[in-house]
């Protein structure tokens, strides 16, 4: 009976630290000793897609390679709220090392799903408004990023040298979106201080943009500003379909939206600023910062984009010190 008895503990002990070493190794055979990097995007478009690959790009340049110090799980919420929540509570359960979140609504769920784990943001307006940080200078928790913030006073210039006769202006925007929100309060106050009236159209969806712009055609006009607004930059096209049937000059706050629908732009470089978000996060794996201490970063040099080929259908002339401007 004893032997028995002595036969089962024995086997039970091996059964114990089999399963014990089939853990460790599963362990080992799924992280490697990797670090766990999390990217939640809100949608895919050029910017945000430019912004993302500049981070993993930045990463590497610090020796951080995807699959060698670090494994990146890279997920799109596809404009979806639902989706924002989801990702961000798997991104926790599987105690990710550090997240990037690209824009607003991204870095938003990430920061209500977690106080702890580190988040770089990126393609953000405003953290402060946002409540993402304390202040831009002092952020004071897990979250630290760059921000998209683009020059309105500089826009305005650029809008009113292309239609010098403005005097009623559009703006169409996602009435969802904070930072669109406060791009267009800024370009309102600046437009009243040159006497132009500013007409507003509001989406919620991609489906209600053609609508909204025909609204604004209605209305008589004379140019089009939109925002670095996330679901007008998934659906630009749809937006030209209807100003440039009117004759109507759009002048979007980013590039890649002029590229799609627009005449003009000044613009951040989203690869630039993803990849200054990647440097962030580098210092941050590295043990050399922490978020609560980094001071949000802006990019101090935009970039003139011109759509000629559709300036030229809309009939705009381009003047030559703004061509001299193109890099």
């Amino acid at each position: 009976m004893n032997w028995k008895k002595s036969l089962v503990i024995a086997l039970s002990a091996i059964t114990v630290m089999a399963a014990v070493a089939g853990c460790s190794s599963d362990k080992a055979a799924d992280d490697n000793g990797q670090k766990k990097i999390g990217v939640i995007q809100l949608v895919e478009h050029p910017a945000l897609d430019a912004a993302n690959k500049g981070f993993v790009e930045a990463l590497a340049s610090k020796g951080y390679k995807d699959g060698d110090k670090i494994k990146i799980d890279q997920q799109n919420a596809q404009a979806d709220q639902s989706n924002l929540n989801s990702i961000s509570q798997r991104f926790v359960s599987d105690k990710k090392d550090l997240v990037l979140a690209i824009a607003t609504p991204a870095a938003q769920s990430m920061a209500n799903a977690t106080k702890d784990i580190p988040v770089v943001g990126t393609a953000i307006t405003n953290y402060e408004i946002a409540k993402l940080v304390q202040s831009d200078a002092h952020p004071g928790a897990n979250v630290t990023g760059t921000s998209d913030a683009t020059p309105a006073e500089q826009q305005l210039d650029l809008i009113l040298k292309l239609v010098p006769n403005l005097r009623t202006m559009g703006v169409i925007y996602s009435s969802s979106e904070v930072n669109s929100q406060i791009q267009v309060d800024e370009m309102k106050k600046l437009a009243a201080a040159k006497g132009i009236t500013v007409v507003e159209s509001t989406v919620s969806n991609v489906n209600d943009i053609q609508q909204a712009a025909q609204n604004l055609v209605n209305q008589n006009v004379q140019a089009v500003y939109t925002p670095t607004d996330n679901v007008l930059a998934s659906a630009m096209a749809n937006l030209a379909s209807i100003t440039d049937n009117a004759k109507i000059p759009v002048f979007p706050a980013d590039e890649g939206m002029a590229k799609t629908g627009g005449v003009a732009s000044y613009s951040v470089d989203y690869y630039k600023l993803g990849y200054q978000a990647g440097l962030m996060a580098a210092k941050i794996l590295a043990g050399e910062a922490k978020p609560a201490d980094m001071a949000i970063e802006h990019q101090k040099d935009f970039k003139l984009y011109i759509n000629d080929e559709r300036a030229q259908k809309l009939g705009i002339t381009i003047p030559e010190e703004l061509r001299k401007q193109v890099k």
